[in-house]
């Protein structure tokens, strides 16, 4: 009973705050909540944050006021997602200060921002969240129901991002990010926030709502015992008979385009892959040497010599697979891609992907005229504006199994990886985080790329300039890494991919089902909820 009554104390905290403090203790816990993501992935951190914003929310709503309820809700929903998107993304300013001269200034407003815009998809998530705002369990369930449906918005809406959605809170923990390989992020998303917010009941008096908390509890118990069994069932990793390098050069940003350093980023390149394979590696009938997104700083099918001296490092039947920048004369004039080579031992190259899911101001500027007259243009060093390439795609590469190539933030997205073509044994996820330096940036893509992993069944290598570049096995397991900014090789086996899961084959469908299955539970409820009333 005193617990209870401790419990609804700090909820009067919330309840009865009003104005600026109400708006500044939700972007305190937005703020704190971003603890529960990586590097930190103190997940249990939100049933702490996640009830306070219910009872926030509980004070802007008023009962029975129609749409008014949705604007308090809104405010309270943008300054929450304020504060986590700032806390959890500010390490986006890094990049600002690799070409300083140019873009300094820009960086105040685009750390700035970027969360106040992705904020307003979380206000979205609060304002729906309103409409079917009831005391008791339903609210708790409408909650996570918006705030699933805004994770799927964002990553879909425009050009999509999909960073830091509830999901991920479990990304790094894989007996409880098991769970994605039958719901994916979005559902995964769904579960922590029903799960975690629930413990605002604990400051009801009702049997019902009290009863709820203990249910969440429960079905976290679940998913772990899930994720558990799954693991457990599984044998020692199975691998393909093949040596697998990848190459972490580890060359700061600032560096990289520097005419004066170009050859030393290729010698360095091509130095430690002709290192010797450490055992049991060595003596596998053929090795697969990555590179990292956009590894040589020059078109390297223009530069003289050096696709000889990729195939001089190779042994026969070995293949050399790399990030660079591709050009091509379309209509009179030269356009560039973000590509992946697949390099064969004679120095051929026998094929190629073309990164279609562009960084908006990365390597593409939307608007450009408009946004020319401001002074700003793409952040990427090279050759200018990139064009996407036509779809996903397999490589297939005789000799080695097909994978899917995905470059850079292409890992984010749940589902990047459907391709007309099949299924994929392998999952390639070429980066180069060193603008963003040894910040949460880095941490946080990594995480994703473990969740693909799980969604999947399928491996993930990683290669990453300056880290974390890593062996994924299909369950989200690390089987290899080298950490940020520490230069040096992986040499590990691929592994195999396993039977495909639920997510990958319904994946289409899945959030589609929850979505209407959700909003039909709560419009019945919002109705029996009324009729009680009447």
């Amino acid at each position: 009973m005193r617990k209870a009554q401790r419990v609804h104390r700090l909820s009067h905290i919330f309840l009865i705050s009003w104005g600026w403090r109400r708006l500044g203790l939700a972007f305190a816990a937005g703020a704190i909540s971003a603890l529960a993501f990586a590097p930190f992935g103190w997940f249990a951190i939100l049933a702490l944050t996640l009830p306070a914003l219910v009872w926030l929310l509980d004070g802007a709503i008023e009962p029975e006021s129609g749409g008014r309820r949705i604007r308090p809700a809104m405010f309270v929903g943008w300054w929450f997602f304020f504060g986590f998107h700032l806390a959890g993304l500010w390490w986006i300013g890094r990049a600002f200060l690799v070409d300083a001269d140019r873009f300094l200034w820009l960086m105040p407003l685009a750390i700035v921002a970027m969360p106040a815009g992705l904020a307003l998809f979380g206000a979205l998530g609060t304002g729906i969240a309103a409409l079917f705002w009831r005391d008791g369990w339903p609210r708790i369930y409408a909650l996570a129901f918006a705030f699933a449906t805004t994770d799927w918005l964002r990553g879909n809406i425009l050009t999509g991002f999909p960073w830091n959605t509830w999901g991920q809170a479990f990304a790094e923990t894989p007996v409880l990010a098991q769970l994605a390989s039958v719901t994916g992020a979005y559902g995964l998303g769904f579960f922590v926030v029903l799960i975690f917010a629930s413990p605002a009941l604990l400051a009801e008096n009702t049997r019902g709502s009290r009863a709820m908390p203990v249910i969440s509890g429960l079905l976290l118990i679940a998913i772990a015992g899930f994720g558990a069994a799954r693991l457990g069932a599984v044998s020692p990793g199975e691998y393909e008979d093949i040596g697998l390098r990848i190459v972490q050069p580890a060359v700061p940003q600032e560096e990289k385009w520097r005419p004066e350093k170009r050859a030393e980023v290729f010698s360095t390149l091509i130095e430690m892959s002709s290192q010797p394979f450490s055992d049991p590696y060595a003596e596998r009938p053929r090795h697969i040497i990555v590179w990292p997104e956009s590894a040589v700083p020059f078109l390297l099918t223009e530069e003289p010599g050096a696709l000889s001296e990729i195939a001089a490092t190779l042994r026969a039947g070995d293949i050399l697979i790399t990030g660079a920048i591709r050009s091509e004369r379309r209509d009179g004039e030269r356009v560039f891609y973000n590509s992946i080579y697949a390099i064969g031992d004679d120095g051929t190259i026998l094929d190629a992907y073309d990164k279609v899911h562009l960084v908006p101001f990365g390597e593409y500027v939307p608007l450009e005229s408009f946004f020319e007259l401001l002074g700003i243009t793409t952040l990427v060093q090279g050759a200018g504006d990139f064009l996407p390439g036509f779809r996903n795609r397999l490589l297939e590469v005789d000799g080695i199994p097909a994978f899917s190539p995905l470059v850079c933030y292409e890992i984010i997205f749940p589902g990047a990886i459907q391709t007309p073509d099949g299924r994929s044994a392998w999952i390639l996820n070429v980066t180069n985080d060193a603008w963003f330096g040894e910040t949460s940036g880095p941490y946080q893509h990594f995480a994703q790329a473990r969740l693909r992993a799980v969604e999947q069944g399928i491996p993930v290598v990683r290669a990453a300039n300056t880290g974390i570049s890593a062996v994924i096995d299909p369950y989200g397991r690390i089987v290899a890494r080298l950490d940020l900014q520490n230069r040096g090789n992986i040499d590990s086996g691929l592994p195999k991919y396993i039977n495909a899961t639920f997510f990958s084959y319904y994946q289409k469908y899945l959030f589609s089902c929850f979505f209407f299955i959700s909003l039909i539970l709560l419009t019945i409820l919002r109705y029996v909820n009324r009729t009680r009333n009447d």
